[in-house]
C-alpha cells in the first residue's frame, strides 16, 4: 500500500521557511516530459507483446499512476545515426513524404490516448541529405529547412491528428538565427501560430545574447532550451523574459544514483536557475544495453522476447512532482535550499490548492552523468515549514498529504504516505539523508502497479524471419536495430518469385549527420554475448558493377561509434568478387576472392563462426573456410550495405551458442 497514514512529531528544529504567496508568484510551471529520440531510444518498445507493451506505456503517460509525464518530445526522424541509432525521416527525398515511417507517431498516439492534455514537442536531431546540396549543414537554406519541418508538424495532424504543440530547430547545434525567423513565418504562413518555437535546444548562450540584441529574434522564440544546464543559467536567459526549459536532462543510469540525480535537478533546476520545465534524456531504455548510455531511460524495457520490464526509481521520482502539479499551475517566490543540504519547491493552482516538494539528495547518491557535480554535504536535519498568505486556513489533517521516498535496497519499504495536522499554520518534518517528500492538498495520487512481469530471458539462439509481411504495422522487422542507414519492409515487385515480401536498405545519400556516421549502412539484431554462430540470409545487390551487401557476426559497435565497429564480416560485391573482413571499413581484409555473384540476382550467404575460425557458403556451397577470427569474442548478428545504396535482404536464420565467459 502506497497510502500509509502515520502522525509526525518532531521536537528540535532549527530552521523554519515561509510557504507565502503575498507579493504575487514565481513562474509558471510548465512540466516535466522526457524524450523519445535522439536516437532510436524507444526502438524495441514496439514489439512488446500485449499486455505488457500497453503495461510500458501505463507507467510513463497514465495520469495518476506512475512517471505521468506532461510533455513529450520526440525526434524528427533525419535518418542519420543519433546515439543509438538512426530514425527514419518523413522525407528521404526531396519528392518523397510518408508519415508513417519509424513509431514515434505511434508513440505519440499512446501518450495521448493515456493523457489527451500531454503536451507534444518535435526536434531534428540530423536531417536527410538533400536539405544541405551536398553540405552536412542544415542552415544553409533555411527556408528548406523550415519547410522541412513545418511539414512534419503538418503530417503529424494530417494523417496521426496529432497537434504539435512546441518545435526546435536542431539538437546541440548553433543555428543561423535567420532560420528561426523562418520556422516562425512558415508555421505562421501554414496557420500553425499556436505552435511554439523552443531555441536553440543546446546551450544558454550565444542565443540568449543575441536575443537581446534582436528584436525580431526575441519576438518569435517562445521558449530558451537548454541541455545539461547543471541547475544553472545565465543571466541574459532570465533577461529575455522567456521560459527557461533544461529541455534535455539527466542520461544517467536508472538506478538508484540515477534517481537520486533526477530528484534533485528536478527541483533545483527552478531553485537555482528558474527552469520551469525539466525534460529527460531518455524516456524508456528500450534498445540494446550494450549501445551507448544503456540503461539510462526512466525505466527499462528492452526485451520484448521475453517481455520483461523493470520499473526504476526515476518513474516514481518523476510522480512526486507530476502526480501533484500541473503545467498551469505557479510556483511559489518563497523557494530555496535548505539549511542542512537538500531542496524544496513549492506550487498552487490559485484555487487553494498547493504541492510541496523536497529532496535532501546526498551528492554520491545524485550524480548525473553530466556536467560534473561539485561537492556538497547534506545531514539529517529538523525543518518547520511557516503557511502563509491564501494558505494559512490550511489547519485540519485531511487536507495534506505526505509522499515519501527514502533510499532503501528493498523496494518494499521505500514508498510510503502519512497525513498530519498543521499546527498554527506551521508544520515540522523530520528530514533524513537521500529523501524526498511531496506534502499536497490533493487527494489523486498513487502508486499504480500491475502483476510483476515475466523474467528476464535472453535473445532467442534460434532466431528466424522471412519478412513476409502485407500491411506491417511499423517499418522496420521486429529487433533489427539500425545504425546506418535505414532499413525498411518493402514489397519487391520487380520479383514476383519467391521474394516478394523482403527487408531493404533504402537509403542512396549520406544524410546531414549529428555524430560521425559510418559509410556503410548496418543493422544489428540479435544477443550482445554471441560468440559462436551461424547467420544465413538471401541477398539482393541492386546496383551494378559497384554495390555489395554484408552478413556479420560478434559485430562489437553500435550507436555513435558503429563506423569503428569490428567483427567477421563476409562481403559479396557485384563485380564478381568476396571479402572477408575483421572490421566494418573493410580496411582488415582477412580473406578475398571470386564469388561469381551479380547484381540484381538473389543469393543466399551463410556465415558460420566457431571459436577462432570461420567459414562462408554461397548459395549453399562453401566459397571460403578457415580464416582466423581476429578480433572479437562475442557481439551482435548484422546486415548491411558497402555504402548508402538499395540492397535487399530475405530468410534472415541465426543459430547462436551464447558464451558469457
Amino acid at each position: 500500500m502506497w497510502l500509509l497514514w502515520v502522525a509526525l512529531c518532531v521536537q528540535g528544529v532549527r530552521a523554519v521557511y515561509e510557504l507565502s504567496d503575498r507579493g504575487g508568484l514565481g513562474r509558471e510551471f510548465d512540466g516535466i516530459g522526457a524524450v523519445s529520440g535522439g536516437g532510436a531510444t524507444s526502438r524495441l518498445l514496439v514489439n512488446y507483446p500485449e499486455p505488457y507493451r500497453s503495461q510500458i506505456l501505463d507507467y510513463l503517460f497514465k495520469p495518476n499512476f506512475g512517471a505521468s509525464l506532461h510533455i513529450f518530445k520526440v525526434e524528427i526522424g533525419g535518418d542519420a545515426q543519433t546515439t543509438d541509432g538512426t530514425e527514419p525521416s518523413h522525407m528521404h527525398y526531396p519528392d518523397d513524404q510518408n508519415y508513417f515511417r519509424g513509431y514515434e507517431w505511434w508513440l505519440m498516439k499512446e501518450a495521448k490516448k493515456r493523457n489527451p492534455n500531454i503536451k507534444l514537442v518535435g526536434l531534428p536531431w540530423a536531417f536527410p541529405g538533400w536539405i544541405g546540396n551536398g553540405k552536412n549543414w542544415p542552415y544553409d537554406f533555411p527556408d528548406v529547412t523550415a519547410y522541412y519541418v513545418v511539414s512534419w508538424i503538418i503530417g503529424a495532424k494530417q494523417y496521426h491528428d496529432l497537434d504539435i504543440d512546441y518545435v526546435g530547430v536542431s539538437a546541440a547545434r548553433t543555428p543561423l538565427y535567420l532560420s528561426i525567423k523562418l520556422l516562425r513565418y512558415t508555421l505562421d504562413k501554414n496557420g500553425l501560430e499556436r505552435v511554439r518555437i523552443i531555441a536553440s535546444d543546446n546551450m544558454w548562450q550565444p542565443i540568449a545574447f543575441q536575443m537581446l540584441r534582436d528584436a525580431e529574434l526575441l519576438r518569435v522564440v517562445d521558449v530558451i532550451g537548454a541541455h545539461y544546464p547543471g541547475t544553472l543559467t545565465v543571466e541574459d536567459a532570465v533577461s529575455t523574459g522567456k521560459k527557461l526549459w533544461s529541455s534535455e536532462d539527466y542520461s544517467t543510469f536508472n538506478d538508484e544514483v540515477g534517481g537520486g540525480c533526477w530528484a534533485r535537478i528536478l527541483n533545483q533546476n527552478y531553485v537555482n536557475g528558474n527552469m520551469t520545465s525539466t525534460i529527460s534524456w531518455n524516456l524508456v531504455a528500450s534498445y540494446y544495453e550494450q549501445l551507448p548510455f544503456g540503461l539510462e531511460g526512466l525505466m527499462t524495457a528492452k526485451e520484448p522476447w521475453s517481455g520483461s520490464y523493470e520499473v526504476s526509481s526515476p518513474i516514481w521520482i518523476t510522480a512526486h512532482t507530476t502526480q501533484f502539479t500541473q503545467p498551469g499551475w505557479y510556483y511559489l517566490r518563497t523557494v530555496g535550499h535548505l539549511e542542512k543540504g537538500g531542496s524544496y519547491v513549492a506550487l498552487t493552482d490559485m484555487k487553494g490548492n498547493i504541492t510541496i516538494i523536497i529532496e535532501t539528495m546526498s551528492h554520491d547518491h545524485s550524480i548525473c552523468i553530466r556536467p560534473p557535480l561539485p561537492k556538497f554535504n547534506v545531514s539529517a536535519q529538523n525543518a518547520t515549514f511557516k503557511l502563509d498568505g491564501s494558505f494559512v486556513s490550511i489547519k485540519i489533517v485531511c487536507p495534506f498529504l505526505v509522499v515519501f521516498w527514502r533510499r532503501s535496497h528493498d523496494p518494499d519499504t521505500w514508498p510510503s504516505c502519512c497525513v498530519f495536522q498543521v499546527t498554527g499554520g506551521s508544520f515540522t518534518l523530520e528530514l533524513g539523508v537521500d529523501e524526498v517528500y511531496s506534502l499536497t492538498t490533493l487527494t489523486t495520487g498513487q502508486k499504480g502497479s500491475y502483476p510483476n512481469p515475466p523474467e528476464s530471458q535472453p535473445f532467442p539462439r534460434k532466431y528466424k524471419d522471412d519478412f513476409n509481411v502485407r500491411n506491417p504495422p511499423f517499418t522496420e522487422a521486429p529487433y533489427f536495430a539500425d545504425q546506418s542507414g535505414v532499413f525498411e519492409y518493402f514489397t519487391n515487385t520487380s520479383d514476383p518469385g519467391d521474394h516478394v515480401f523482403t527487408f531493404r536498405q533504402v537509403l542512396t545519400q549520406r544524410p546531414i549527420t549529428w555524430v560521425s556516421d559510418a559509410n556503410q549502412a548496418i543493422s544489428v539484431i540479435g544477443d550482445y554475448s554471441w560468440s559462436n554462430v551461424t547467420i544465413t540470409c538471401d541477398v539482393y545487390i541492386e546496383t551494378p558493377d559497384t554495390g555489395s551487401v554484408f552478413i556479420a557476426a560478434r559485430v562489437d559497435q553500435g550507436g555513435s561509434p558503429s563506423s569503428l565497429a569490428k567483427g567477421i564480416f563476409f562481403w559479396v560485391f557485384a563485380d564478381g568478387t568476396y571479402k572477408v573482413t575483421g572490421d566494418l571499413q573493410g580496411k582488415i581484409v582477412l580473406r578475398k576472392g571470386l564469388s561469381g555473384v551479380r547484381a540484381r540476382h538473389w543469393h543466399t550467404l551463410t556465415l558460420h563462426v566457431e571459436g577462432f575460425t570461420a567459414y562462408g557458403l554461397l548459395n549453399g556451397y562453401p566459397l571460403w573456410k578457415d580464416v582466423l577470427t581476429l578480433g572479437p569474442v562475442h557481439g551482435w548478428a548484422a546486415i548491411g550495405t558497402g555504402c548508402l545504396e538499395f540492397a535487399q535482404f530475405d530468410n534472415f536464420v541465426v543459430e547462436a551458442e551464447v558464451s558469457r565467459g
